[in-house]
């Protein structure tokens, strides 16, 4: 029997807090007598079930291609991704890290995609790159059933939650689309330090915790702006685990360091969208915004349960309807929804609405950045909140009604299997630019965006009379944008034909008629005259080009081909030179420009540039052939041997008086 004394005791150490508990644990002493947690295995199963499900209904999206809608912006044509090697790996990554994509300020996103680059071949990097997305929704997944056994929702409603976040078609942007890597990239970062905080909650705080969470939250706000609203997510996970079910200012003065993190990323962002001119470019402005953003808000509380009518893009009305004014009542309704639930202590409704609102209302568009006001992936971490809550009642129901867990479970999965098969279709949408642009036009035939991007896929993929006939419907929905007049251009330059190069001349005039200013439409329209043999008006165009934006590197490409072309090889060399000012990581350029020293018998400076191309590519033997040539005029004669037979066993044979001479130098 335990004495009076040691009973208080007992009773005291209850009563103790868990970072209290935690300190006195540290010390050897035993706060609390309750069993150790004992290893669940079936926890493990389900979890492994979860998450073979999940895969499997992804799977399709492995064999999915890029597509024409910012996967070039962000890595198949980033130049800080695609000149990426050896020697410059660092250099570039420290760029990445400095600059912004689009706008979009999210460096470690990007940085994946360079570690992709450097570690797979090109014909298997979009499979990994479909395999990385996909990899990184399973963690995700997993943090979000670890997250809902530490909120009490029993094994059965940790499942549901899982399945509701990882099989949702509302997620297949964001992990079928490759660009939206810094969903599930941010999303695993977001959910370990939530978990990772609620943890803390319950078993007591140590500095290896706080760091942990500290650096999970600045790799996520490294990933996607998004994750700024992790500490206010911390304040909700304080208030569900409250006793008295109340915020108070204690909770939110707490997260200060978080808040700070949030607000200089929050202003880095802005300030790159403002620089990019998302912000500024929108079409709807002022009032109109909020009627825009409560929409969104409708539509995304239908979709967690009818996920209907899924599509990449939502562009913007023409104008607003009366659906857009009425869904005004959205802000209230959630307001006062909000209002009685804090009030009235239903803490799950509270916490799990709030969740949702508070991480997707920077989303909603109000604050314009993009081409759609809607968005399939704005909802990856806020449908978390809405899925909390069917879980806890699909369990509480299933505990408090033994009787109907069968039948519970059984609709559960019945709503699983419809939502996986969803998935599973919807992830063939994105198999290319074609099919997903399709499917796009199959809701907005009169968006030009769509008519657009297809066409491009149809150039590029030399189906030409599917390009000329969406490019015509993109002109004809709006005469007045320059873009697909310069893309219209772009085809028929693609042709050496001088009819098809004159359409091309004619397509870019009007697009440099629409926009001026334009420095890409001005070079093409010089590169057309080059085609034509007409080189000076070649040079004019390139010349007015350089006087918009000297910065344009490819103004220097163009007139150092013209220069070389009229034998002027001192100014071919002097915009050479300016291009590798601009752009250092192009074999390409080096090697021209070592060839150009050569003929001007400058062989040490070709010597120099040569070796800058074998630096960066290896595999070329035209480039070895330069060098041997070079070694050659310096007489380096074994050097230039050596470098001769090199490009030989690469496939390039050389001018057969130049190798003739090269082996018998010595």
């Amino acid at each position: 029997m335990a004495s009076k004394k040691n009973k208080k005791k007992l009773a005291k150490e209850k009563k103790l807090s868990p970072q209290k508990a935690l300190k006195l644990k540290k010390k050897g002493l035993h706060p609390d007598s309750s069993p150790k947690a004992v290893f669940d295995a079936r926890k493990y199963l389900i979890l492994a079930g979860i998450l073979l499900l999940t895969f499997i209904a992804f799977q399709p999206s492995l064999g999915n291609k890029y597509v024409n809608w910012d996967d070039d912006k962000n890595f198949s044509e980033n130049e800080l991704i695609t000149t990426i090697n050896d020697k410059n790996f660092w250099e570039n990554s420290s760029k990445i890290f400095k600059t912004h994509v689009i706008g979009n300020y999210n460096p470690l996103t990007i940085f994946t995609f360079a570690v992709e680059q450097k570690v797979f071949n090109d014909k298997n990097r979009p499979f990994w790159r479909h395999f990385n997305n996909i990899f990184l929704h399973l963690l995700c997944t997993l943090f979000v059933f670890w997250i809902g056994i530490r909120l009490k929702l029993g094994t059965g409603g940790a499942a549901i939650l899982a399945l509701l976040f990882g099989i949702h078609p509302m997620r297949v942007e964001s992990v079928a689309w490759i660009t939206e890597r810094k969903d599930v990239l941010f999303g695993v970062f977001y959910l370990s330090a939530l978990y990772y905080y609620i943890k803390g909650k319950q078993q007591g705080f140590t500095t290896k915790t706080h760091t942990l969470i500290a650096v999970l939250f600045i790799l996520s706000l490294l990933s996607k702006i998004q994750a700024v609203i992790l500490p206010v997510s911390m304040v909700l996970v304080d208030y569900y685990l409250s006793k008295d079910g109340r915020i108070t200012i204690k909770s939110i003065l707490r997260k200060w360091p978080y808040f700070i993190g949030s607000l200089i990323i929050g202003l880095v962002n802005i300030y790159f969208l403002k620089q990019q001119g998302s912000i500024s470019e929108q079409a709807y402005t002022g009032i109109s915004r909020f009627f825009i953003g409560s929409y969104s808000l409708v539509v995304y509380y239908i979709k967690a349960l009818v996920p209907y009518r899924l599509s990449p893009l939502y562009p913007y009305p023409a104008s607003l309807d009366w659906q857009f004014y009425a869904s005004a009542i959205s802000f209230l309704v959630t307001g006062a929804g909000l209002f009685y639930s804090y009030q009235k202590k239903l803490k799950v409704w509270f916490f799990g609405i709030t969740f949702f609102f508070v991480n997707v209302v920077l989303l909603l568009q109000i604050l314009g950045a993009g081409q759609g006001f809607l968005a399939d992936r704005f909802t990856y971490i806020p449908y978390l909140g809405l899925f909390f809550i069917i879980a806890y009642y699909v369990n509480k129901l299933s505990v408090s009604k033994p009787q109907l867990k069968a039948a519970i479970y059984g609709v559960c999965g019945v709503a699983i299997a419809i939502y996986s098969f969803m998935t599973f279709q919807q992830n063939k949408i994105w198999k290319d630019s074609g099919t997903m642009w399709t499917h796009v036009l199959q809701y907005y035939k009169k968006s030009t965006l769509p008519w657009g991007n297809r066409a491009n896929y149809y150039r590029d993929s030399g189906r030409t009379q599917e390009a000329l006939r969406d490019y015509s419907e993109v002109i004809k929905l709006d005469q007045k944008k320059p873009e697909p007049y310069n893309s219209r251009a772009r085809l028929y330059f693609n042709f050496n034909q001088r009819d098809s190069l004159l359409k091309a001349l004619e397509n870019y005039n009007k697009a440099i008629e629409l926009s001026p200013s334009d420095v890409e439409y001005v070079v093409n329209r010089g590169a057309t005259y080059a085609k034509l043999g007409d080189l000076e008006n070649s040079l004019k165009s390139l010349n007015q080009a350089e006087s918009i934006d000297p910065s344009f590197a490819n103004i220097y490409l163009n007139r150092s081909v013209i220069y070389n072309q009229k034998r002027d090889l001192p100014n071919a060399l002097k915009d050479i030179d300016q291009y590798l000012k601009l752009k250092p990581n192009y074999p390409d350029m080096w090697y021209e420009k070592a060839r150009i020293h050569n003929a001007l018998s400058q062989s040490n400076e070709a010597l120099q540039a040569i070796n800058q191309a074998l630096g960066m590519n290896r595999t070329k033997g035209v480039y070895f052939f330069e060098s041997a040539k070079t070694y050659y005029l310096l007489q380096q004669y074994d050097r230039a041997k050596q470098a001769l037979r090199t490009s030989q066993s690469l496939g390039f044979k050389g001018n057969p008086e130049t190798v003739a001479k090269i082996n018998a130098g010595g």
